[in-house]
C-alpha cells in the first residue's frame, strides 16, 4: 500500500479520497471536522461528474435535507464562499468551486486536483505505454500508480460509491499483479512475492496472485510454503464460493508437488 501522496507538494489544492478523506493546500493538510459539510461537499464534487458538475438541488438535499429550500440555498452559498476564503489564495484568487448554470464543480483549471483522477490518469498512461510495447516505461507508471493509492475509497455507502470503490480497487490490484509478474520474470522473487501478497491482502480469492506466490516460494526454496499457499487458496474458494481452484492452479500445485525444479 502506498505511503505518500506523491507529488502533492506541487499541487495547489489536493482532495484525497483514497484511504480516507484529506484536504491538502500547497502540500499542507487542512483541518476539517470529520463528516462535516465542508468534507461532504468536497467529496460529492470530487466523486461527481467533474465536467458536468453536480446540480445545486442535489447538494442542498445532501447537506441540508430537512431545511427550508431558501435557507439551504443561502447556506450553500455561504459554504462555497468560505471555501474560497480558505483556499483561494493557493489558486491565485480563483474559486475552488464554480457554479455554472446551477451546477457546481471543482475548479480543475485553477489547480484543484482529486487523487482518484490522478490515480486513474497514471494507470491510463501505463496502459497506453504497455499497448505500444514500451514495457519498461509502463512499469514505471504502474509503480507511480501504486504510490498514489493510499487505500480503498471510503467515502459514501450508496451503490454509486460502492461501484466506484470496487472499480478503483480492481484497477489497483491489476497493477499490482502486473508488477508481480514483471518481477517474477526478472527473477526478483522478494519483490514479486511482496506484490502478490499485497494483492491477496486486498482480495484473498485472486488465484493469479496465489499462483505467483506459489512460484515465488518454490524459487525461494520454500516448497512447503508453496504447497500451503495452494491449500489456502483451495480452502478459501471452497468455503466462500463452494468452488474448486482453476485448472492452472491445480496444475501448478501438482508440478510443485512432483517436479518443483520445473517451476
Amino acid at each position: 500500500m502506498a505511503g505518500s501522496t506523491g507529488t502533492a507538494d506541487a499541487t495547489r489544492v489536493l482532495i484525497c479520497l483514497l484511504g480516507g478523506f484529506r484536504l491538502l493546500k500547497l502540500g499542507s493538510p487542512q483541518s476539517l471536522r470529520p463528516g462535516g459539510r465542508t468534507q461532504s461537499i468536497l467529496s460529492a464534487l470530487a466523486l461527481g461528474s467533474r465536467s458536468a458538475g453536480v446540480p445545486r438541488d442535489d447538494l442542498v438535499h445532501l447537506l441540508w435535507p430537512d431545511s427550508e429550500s431558501g435557507l439551504a440555498i443561502q447556506a450553500l452559498h455561504t459554504l462555497v464562499y468560505s471555501l474560497h476564503r480558505s483556499l483561494g489564495d493557493a489558486l491565485g484568487g480563483e474559486h475552488p468551486i464554480v457554479n455554472v448554470h446551477g451546477r457546481y464543480r471543482l475548479n480543475a483549471g485553477a489547480g484543484v486536483v482529486v487523487d482518484v483522477d490522478r490515480f486513474d490518469s497514471v494507470v491510463d498512461a501505463g496502459d497506453r505505454l504497455a499497448r505500444s510495447g514500451e514495457a519498461e516505461s509502463a512499469i514505471g507508471r504502474y509503480r507511480d500508480a501504486v504510490s498514489l493509492y493510499e487505500g480503498d475509497l471510503v467515502v459514501g455507502s450508496d451503490v454509486q460509491h460502492v461501484l466506484e470503490r470496487e472499480r478503483l480497487r480492481a484497477r489497483y490490484l491489476r497493477v499490482r499483479v502486473t508488477l508481480a509478474d514483471h518481477h517474477l520474470v526478472l527473477g526478483e522473487m522478494d519483490a514479486a512475492l511482496g506484490n502478490a501478497l499485497d494483492v491477496l491482502a486486498h482480495d484473498a480469492y485472486r488465484e493469479d496472485a496465489h499462483r505467483i506466490a506459489m512460484r515465488c516460494y518454490v524459487r525461494l526454496g520454500q516448497r512447503a510454503q508453496a504447497l500451503r499457499q495452494y491449500r489456502i487458496c483451495r480452502d478459501l474458494l471452497r468455503s466462500e464460493f463452494e468452488a474448486a481452484p482453476e485448472r492452472a492452479t491445480d496444475e501448478l500445485y501438482e508440478l510443485i508437488r512432483l517436479e518443483p525444479v520445473r517451476v
